[in-house]
Protein backbone atom coordinates (compact mmCIF):
# COMPACT_ATOMS: atom_id res chain seq x y z
CA UNK A 1 0.00 0.00 0.00
CA UNK A 2 1.16 3.56 -0.65
CA UNK A 3 1.61 6.17 1.91
CA UNK A 4 -1.27 8.78 1.64
CA UNK A 5 -0.44 12.17 0.34
CA UNK A 6 -0.72 15.48 2.13
CA UNK A 7 -3.94 15.99 0.67
CA UNK A 8 -5.41 12.92 1.76
CA UNK A 9 -4.59 13.07 5.32
CA UNK A 10 -5.52 16.61 5.45
CA UNK A 11 -8.80 15.69 4.47
CA UNK A 12 -8.61 12.97 6.88
CA UNK A 13 -7.69 15.03 10.09
CA UNK A 14 -10.35 17.56 8.69
CA UNK A 15 -13.08 14.74 8.90
CA UNK A 16 -12.15 13.74 12.19
CA UNK A 17 -12.44 17.16 13.74
CA UNK A 18 -16.27 17.54 11.83
CA UNK A 19 -17.15 14.50 13.45
CA UNK A 20 -15.58 14.98 16.35
CA UNK A 21 -16.97 18.43 16.16
CA UNK A 22 -20.57 17.42 15.83
CA UNK A 23 -20.97 14.43 18.30
CA UNK A 24 -19.17 16.89 21.64
CA UNK A 25 -20.92 20.14 20.60
CA UNK A 26 -24.36 18.70 21.29
CA UNK A 27 -23.28 17.13 24.89
CA UNK A 28 -21.39 20.24 25.72
CA UNK A 29 -24.33 22.34 24.94
CA UNK A 30 -26.22 20.71 27.02
CA UNK A 31 -23.86 20.64 30.13
CA UNK A 32 -24.03 24.21 29.67
CA UNK A 33 -27.22 24.81 29.55
CA UNK A 34 -28.08 23.31 33.02
CA UNK A 35 -25.54 25.38 34.12
CA UNK A 36 -27.22 29.03 32.96
CA UNK A 37 -29.40 30.66 34.94
CA UNK A 38 -32.83 31.85 33.98
CA UNK A 39 -31.80 35.22 33.50
CA UNK A 40 -28.99 34.65 31.50
CA UNK A 41 -31.57 32.22 29.05
CA UNK A 42 -33.63 34.65 28.93
CA UNK A 43 -30.81 37.01 27.80
CA UNK A 44 -29.60 35.02 25.03
CA UNK A 45 -33.00 34.75 23.67
CA UNK A 46 -32.76 30.73 24.39
CA UNK A 47 -29.36 30.05 22.77
CA UNK A 48 -27.01 29.17 25.54
CA UNK A 49 -23.17 29.84 24.78
CA UNK A 50 -20.74 27.04 25.48
CA UNK A 51 -19.49 29.07 28.65
CA UNK A 52 -21.74 29.92 30.75
CA UNK A 53 -20.69 33.68 32.64
CA UNK A 54 -22.55 32.36 36.00
CA UNK A 55 -22.67 28.92 36.12
CA UNK A 56 -25.16 27.72 38.60
CA UNK A 57 -26.07 24.52 40.42
CA UNK A 58 -29.95 25.41 41.26
CA UNK A 59 -31.19 23.18 38.40
CA UNK A 60 -29.55 19.93 39.52
CA UNK A 61 -30.11 21.09 43.61
CA UNK A 62 -34.11 21.58 41.88
CA UNK A 63 -34.65 17.95 40.31
CA UNK A 64 -32.77 15.99 43.31
CA UNK A 65 -34.64 18.09 46.39
CA UNK A 66 -37.59 16.67 44.91
CA UNK A 67 -37.04 13.04 45.50
CA UNK A 68 -38.34 12.05 42.11
CA UNK A 69 -35.14 11.92 39.84
CA UNK A 70 -33.20 10.25 42.59
CA UNK A 71 -35.59 7.43 43.40
CA UNK A 72 -36.35 7.18 39.46
CA UNK A 73 -31.73 6.59 39.27
CA UNK A 74 -31.85 4.02 42.19
CA UNK A 75 -34.05 2.49 40.10
CA UNK A 76 -32.66 2.55 37.02
CA UNK A 77 -29.36 1.45 38.83
CA UNK A 78 -31.21 -1.72 40.69
CA UNK A 79 -32.58 -2.80 37.46
CA UNK A 80 -29.41 -2.10 35.33
CA UNK A 81 -27.22 -3.99 37.57
CA UNK A 82 -29.34 -7.12 38.29
CA UNK A 83 -31.13 -7.17 34.91
CA UNK A 84 -26.92 -7.40 33.32
CA UNK A 85 -26.44 -10.12 35.67
CA UNK A 86 -29.07 -11.97 34.78
CA UNK A 87 -28.31 -11.15 31.21
CA UNK A 88 -25.12 -12.58 31.17
CA UNK A 89 -26.00 -15.62 32.80
CA UNK A 90 -28.42 -16.86 31.10
CA UNK A 91 -26.24 -15.60 27.81
CA UNK A 92 -22.64 -17.34 28.79
CA UNK A 93 -24.36 -20.34 30.09
CA UNK A 94 -26.74 -21.08 26.64
CA UNK A 95 -23.51 -19.92 24.21
CA UNK A 96 -21.28 -22.35 26.10
CA UNK A 97 -23.91 -25.20 25.92
CA UNK A 98 -24.67 -24.69 22.20
CA UNK A 99 -20.92 -24.14 21.54
CA UNK A 100 -19.90 -28.00 22.15
CA UNK A 101 -21.39 -30.62 20.46
CA UNK A 102 -24.79 -32.04 22.33
CA UNK A 103 -27.78 -33.63 20.95
CA UNK A 104 -30.32 -31.17 21.55
CA UNK A 105 -28.16 -28.79 19.99
CA UNK A 106 -29.81 -27.73 16.76
CA UNK A 107 -33.41 -27.16 17.48
CA UNK A 108 -32.36 -25.27 20.58
CA UNK A 109 -29.62 -22.76 18.29
CA UNK A 110 -32.85 -22.52 15.48
CA UNK A 111 -35.34 -21.69 18.23
CA UNK A 112 -33.00 -18.82 18.96
CA UNK A 113 -32.28 -17.92 15.40
CA UNK A 114 -36.24 -17.90 14.82
CA UNK A 115 -36.48 -15.15 17.59
CA UNK A 116 -34.39 -12.79 15.16
CA UNK A 117 -36.62 -13.06 12.29
CA UNK A 118 -40.38 -13.38 14.26
CA UNK A 119 -41.35 -10.83 16.87
CA UNK A 120 -44.22 -12.22 19.33
CA UNK A 121 -45.39 -8.44 19.37
CA UNK A 122 -46.65 -6.02 21.74
CA UNK A 123 -50.02 -7.87 22.80
CA UNK A 124 -48.57 -11.18 23.15
CA UNK A 125 -46.06 -9.68 25.42
CA UNK A 126 -48.30 -8.04 27.45
CA UNK A 127 -50.69 -10.84 27.85
CA UNK A 128 -48.21 -13.38 28.95
CA UNK A 129 -46.38 -10.86 31.37
CA UNK A 130 -49.68 -10.64 32.57
CA UNK A 131 -50.66 -13.62 32.91
CA UNK A 132 -47.31 -14.80 34.77
CA UNK A 133 -48.62 -12.11 37.61
CA UNK A 134 -45.21 -10.41 35.98
CA UNK A 135 -47.02 -6.81 35.79
CA UNK A 136 -46.43 -3.23 37.58
CA UNK A 137 -43.22 -5.31 38.61
CA UNK A 138 -39.59 -4.67 38.04
CA UNK A 139 -39.50 -8.38 37.20
CA UNK A 140 -40.95 -7.43 33.88
CA UNK A 141 -38.32 -4.77 33.09
CA UNK A 142 -35.67 -8.05 32.73
CA UNK A 143 -37.00 -11.52 32.04
CA UNK A 144 -38.90 -10.66 28.95
CA UNK A 145 -35.38 -9.88 27.23
CA UNK A 146 -33.35 -12.17 29.03
CA UNK A 147 -31.12 -13.09 26.26
CA UNK A 148 -30.50 -11.09 23.21
CA UNK A 149 -30.19 -13.31 20.17
CA UNK A 150 -27.27 -10.96 18.85
CA UNK A 151 -25.38 -11.30 21.74
CA UNK A 152 -25.71 -15.28 22.42
CA UNK A 153 -24.72 -15.24 18.59
CA UNK A 154 -21.40 -13.01 18.84
CA UNK A 155 -20.64 -15.21 22.17
CA UNK A 156 -20.88 -18.27 20.72
CA UNK A 157 -19.20 -18.14 17.78
CA UNK A 158 -15.79 -16.46 20.03
CA UNK A 159 -16.59 -19.36 22.14
CA UNK A 160 -16.32 -21.93 19.02
CA UNK A 161 -13.30 -19.96 17.77
CA UNK A 162 -11.15 -21.26 21.19
CA UNK A 163 -8.68 -23.78 20.40
CA UNK A 164 -10.18 -27.22 20.95
CA UNK A 165 -6.81 -28.41 22.40
CA UNK A 166 -7.71 -26.72 25.13
CA UNK A 167 -11.18 -28.49 25.96
CA UNK A 168 -9.74 -31.97 24.94
CA UNK A 169 -6.63 -31.32 27.99
CA UNK A 170 -8.91 -30.04 29.99
CA UNK A 171 -11.18 -32.88 29.66
CA UNK A 172 -8.17 -35.16 29.97
CA UNK A 173 -7.06 -33.45 33.42
CA UNK A 174 -10.86 -34.44 35.00
CA UNK A 175 -12.26 -31.38 34.27
CA UNK A 176 -16.20 -30.78 33.84
CA UNK A 177 -18.31 -28.74 31.85
CA UNK A 178 -18.60 -26.13 34.69
CA UNK A 179 -14.82 -25.90 35.49
CA UNK A 180 -14.15 -25.46 31.98
CA UNK A 181 -16.55 -22.76 31.63
CA UNK A 182 -15.30 -21.36 35.06
CA UNK A 183 -11.38 -21.32 34.65
CA UNK A 184 -10.96 -21.71 30.99
CA UNK A 185 -13.68 -19.97 28.84
CA UNK A 186 -14.52 -16.98 30.55
CA UNK A 187 -10.77 -15.82 31.23
CA UNK A 188 -10.11 -16.39 27.96
CA UNK A 189 -13.70 -14.17 26.71
CA UNK A 190 -12.91 -10.92 28.60
CA UNK A 191 -13.05 -8.90 25.48
CA UNK A 192 -16.05 -10.24 23.97
CA UNK A 193 -17.58 -10.67 27.68
CA UNK A 194 -17.06 -6.94 28.49
CA UNK A 195 -18.79 -5.64 24.81
CA UNK A 196 -21.80 -7.77 25.50
CA UNK A 197 -22.12 -6.23 29.31
CA UNK A 198 -21.88 -2.86 27.95
CA UNK A 199 -24.77 -3.63 25.53
CA UNK A 200 -27.13 -5.13 27.91
CA UNK A 201 -25.97 -2.50 30.35
CA UNK A 202 -26.58 0.25 28.12
CA UNK A 203 -29.74 -1.59 27.20
CA UNK A 204 -31.42 -2.18 30.63
CA UNK A 205 -30.39 1.84 31.93
CA UNK A 206 -31.98 3.15 28.34
CA UNK A 207 -35.32 0.62 28.51
CA UNK A 208 -37.73 3.20 27.97
CA UNK A 209 -40.91 1.16 26.67
CA UNK A 210 -40.66 -1.66 28.53
CA UNK A 211 -41.30 0.40 31.76
CA UNK A 212 -44.28 2.18 29.57
CA UNK A 213 -45.99 -1.03 29.18
CA UNK A 214 -45.05 -3.36 32.85
CA UNK A 215 -45.16 -0.50 35.11
CA UNK A 216 -48.61 1.31 36.44
CA UNK A 217 -47.07 2.66 39.58
CA UNK A 218 -45.21 5.79 39.21
CA UNK A 219 -43.18 5.26 41.91
CA UNK A 220 -41.43 2.61 40.43
CA UNK A 221 -40.85 4.32 36.85
CA UNK A 222 -36.82 4.60 36.33
CA UNK A 223 -35.33 7.01 35.00
CA UNK A 224 -36.01 7.10 31.29
CA UNK A 225 -39.68 7.49 32.09
CA UNK A 226 -39.29 10.31 34.12
CA UNK A 227 -37.03 12.08 31.46
CA UNK A 228 -39.93 11.18 29.24
CA UNK A 229 -42.24 13.88 31.26
CA UNK A 230 -39.37 16.55 31.72
CA UNK A 231 -38.13 16.57 28.35
CA UNK A 232 -40.94 15.52 26.35
CA UNK A 233 -43.85 17.35 27.99
CA UNK A 234 -42.22 20.09 29.61
CA UNK A 235 -43.66 18.46 33.20
CA UNK A 236 -41.18 19.32 35.99
CA UNK A 237 -41.94 16.08 38.53
CA UNK A 238 -41.19 16.48 42.08
CA UNK A 239 -39.42 19.60 42.23
CA UNK A 240 -40.55 21.30 45.74
CA UNK A 241 -39.93 25.29 45.87
CA UNK A 242 -39.26 25.44 49.31
CA UNK A 243 -36.33 22.79 48.91
CA UNK A 244 -34.32 25.60 47.27
CA UNK A 245 -33.71 27.58 49.79
CA UNK A 246 -37.23 29.77 48.68
CA UNK A 247 -35.44 31.37 45.58
CA UNK A 248 -36.79 31.22 42.66
CA UNK A 249 -36.84 27.99 40.92
CA UNK A 250 -34.77 27.77 37.94
CA UNK A 251 -35.51 27.75 34.12
CA UNK A 252 -37.46 24.51 32.81
CA UNK A 253 -34.98 24.77 29.89
CA UNK A 254 -32.26 24.27 32.63
CA UNK A 255 -34.34 21.44 34.32
CA UNK A 256 -34.67 19.57 31.29
CA UNK A 257 -31.17 19.40 30.36
CA UNK A 258 -30.11 18.47 34.42
CA UNK A 259 -31.98 15.30 33.53
CA UNK A 260 -30.53 14.55 30.67
CA UNK A 261 -26.66 15.31 31.91
CA UNK A 262 -27.77 12.84 35.04
CA UNK A 263 -29.28 10.10 33.05
CA UNK A 264 -25.96 10.11 30.54
CA UNK A 265 -23.15 10.35 33.01
CA UNK A 266 -23.20 7.14 34.79
CA UNK A 267 -22.98 5.37 31.13
CA UNK A 268 -19.60 7.51 30.41
CA UNK A 269 -18.30 6.50 33.31
CA UNK A 270 -18.48 3.06 32.82
CA UNK A 271 -17.47 3.06 29.20
CA UNK A 272 -13.48 3.91 29.79
CA UNK A 273 -13.52 1.19 32.24
CA UNK A 274 -14.86 -1.42 29.78
CA UNK A 275 -12.72 -0.15 27.08
CA UNK A 276 -9.55 -0.92 29.11
CA UNK A 277 -11.05 -4.51 29.82
CA UNK A 278 -11.58 -4.71 26.09
CA UNK A 279 -7.87 -4.92 24.96
CA UNK A 280 -6.83 -6.57 28.11
CA UNK A 281 -8.98 -9.56 27.10
CA UNK A 282 -7.71 -9.56 23.94
CA UNK A 283 -4.33 -9.98 25.10
CA UNK A 284 -5.00 -12.63 27.18
CA UNK A 285 -7.48 -14.14 24.73
CA UNK A 286 -4.44 -14.37 22.75
CA UNK A 287 -2.88 -18.12 22.83
CA UNK A 288 0.17 -19.01 20.51
CA UNK A 289 -1.08 -22.39 18.71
Amino acid sequence: MEAPSTVEQIAKVVAVVVVCFLVIYPFVNIIATSLSSEAEIVANGGVISLFPTRPTLDAYQAIFAGGVVSRAMLVSFGVTVVGTACNMLATITLAYALSRPIVAGRPILMMVLLTMLFGSGIIPNFLLVNALGLYNTYAALILPGLISAFNFLVMRNFFMNLPQELFEAARIDGAGDLRILLQLVLPLSKAVLAVITLFYAVAQWNAFFSSLLYLQDTSKWPLPMVLRLYVLQGQPVGIDSAAVAGEALPSIQAVQMAVVVVSVVPILCVYPFLQRYFTKGVLTGAIKG
